[in-house]
């Protein structure tokens, strides 16, 4: 089925004629990009662009879908715009819990979302650890979470919806020996000094992926700072596995950060929102839901 996702991604690509520019003005991954282009062009069984080295230029049937494109997204704006009268008269407050990896990535521009559709809603947002945020879920004290789903424990008790399915990818210094190889597997990383993200429990959900690898990895260093991270691959001091939300290609130093795919590894990191199961929902959950889910770029992510 056509989304409204890649329909902005296909705008995003027709405007400026490569995959890479428009993967960054989108804020997703290259590859998350490529994927839906390609499913859209299954879906409506025309080719939309054509490939060649320096970029993508629409075909004639491209020219004619982004003239549709532009309206449809129109429409849907306009359409928004009919119901903006009906959600000024929505009043009350919403509780929100987060994790730390997600309320960095996600939560600026979700709240602001939200504030803007339901402006006369009071909103507070609880950061704490995943399985304290449940706790509050499950004991309702907290409305809505929005966290890292693939941690989960209390699935029984939640009702889940993944926004985003975050795929990890290799990050490398500039002039790395691995760079120079056309594809990376665990193997290869496995036998590099590996830099390891702590925070949001992403030390034991990078163990499970060394666990079913079967392989261990050479960690060097420990830290809950996605920014240390950055810095240390980029001082070139190891490298390091990193869901692709997180990605930037430098670090706050400046210097580059490389990121390349493993081969290997299919496993992603799933973000999305929970909230009790089995009892009627707070009344400001539901427009909370509609809002997440109406994500303008993939950080609704599930690089």
């Amino acid at each position: 089925m056509m989304t409204l996702r890649q329909i902005r991604y296909f705008i995003a690509v027709a405007e400026t004629g490569s995959i890479s520019a428009a993967a960054q003005a989108v804020f997703v991954s290259q590859s998350t990009l490529t994927l839906a282009i390609q499913h859209l062009e299954e879906e409506i069984e025309v080719t939309l662009f054509n490939r060649h080295a320096k970029g993508m230029s629409l075909t004639h049937q491209g020219h004619q879908f982004l003239r549709q494109a532009h309206l449809i997204l129109a429409t849907v704006d306009n359409a928004k715009r009919s119901l903006q009268q009906s959600t000024d008269q929505v009043e009350g407050h919403l509780t929100i819990g987060v994790t730390s990896l997600v309320a960095g990535y996600y939560l600026a521009d979700l709240l602001t979302r939200f504030q803007r559709a339901f402006p006369n809603v009071q909103t507070r947002v609880v950061e704490d650890e995943r399985s304290y945020i449940e706790h509050l879920l499950v004991s309702g004290e907290i409305d809505v979470g929005v966290l890292i789903l693939s941690n989960l424990e209390d699935r029984h008790a939640l009702q889940t919806e993944v926004l985003t399915h975050s795929p990890h990818r290799l990050w490398l210094p500039p002039q790395h020996a691995l760079l120079e190889r056309d594809s990376i597997t665990l193997a290869d990383i496995a036998r590099e000094p590996l830099i390891q993200l702590n925070a949001d429990e992403m030390a034991a959900h990078t163990q499970r992926i060394w666990t079913r690898a079967g392989l261990s990895p050479q960690v060097s260093l420990r830290t809950a700072s996605v920014e240390a991270v950055r810095s240390l691959v980029a001082a070139g001091l190891g490298i390091s596995i990193q869901p692709d939300m997180t990605y930037r290609p430098w670090s706050l130093e400046g210097d580059i950060i490389e990121a390349r795919p493993i081969v290997d590894l299919g496993a992603t990191l799933d973000v999305g929102l929970a909230w009790r199961r089995g009892t009627a929902r707070p009344l400001l959950v539901d427009p909370f839901l509609s809002i997440a889910r109406d994500q303008p770029h993939s950080r609704k992510v599930s690089i």
